[in-house]
């Protein structure tokens, strides 16, 4: 806070209220429960119907900043079961399988 103050970090900007920006952006402190909260309501909100990593991210990143932001939204969604569940497979099926003869032996 004090580099911001001082004007030595120039992407932040300390307004009036004590508000932490990042550019336009609201510094999210380091809270837990707070970035949790935050995550969930982006992410599994009846708007957001479960986005994915990068979708939430970009969406995320219009309004709030913290560090390791992409990181944390990236285990956030990979973690969610529903996604889990609905995630689609992107591997050919297995074809179908047939017996193999044995060969006679000499």
């Amino acid at each position: 806070m004090e580099e911001v103050q001082r004007g030595s970090k120039l992407d932040f900007i300390l307004s009036d209220d004590g508000i932490l920006r990042f550019g336009t952006r609201l510094c999210v402190p380091n809270d837990g429960d707070l970035r949790r909260e935050l995550l969930e309501e982006t992410h599994c909100s009846k708007f957001a119907i479960h986005p994915g990593g990068t979708k939430m991210y970009r969406d995320l990143k219009q309004n709030c900043w913290w560090p390791s932001m992409k990181w944390d939204i990236a285990r956030f969604v990979a973690q969610c079961l529903v996604c889990q569940q609905v995630k689609a497979e992107h591997q050919q099926p297995a074809g179908s399988l047939q017996p193999l003869s044995i060969p006679k032996w000499k």
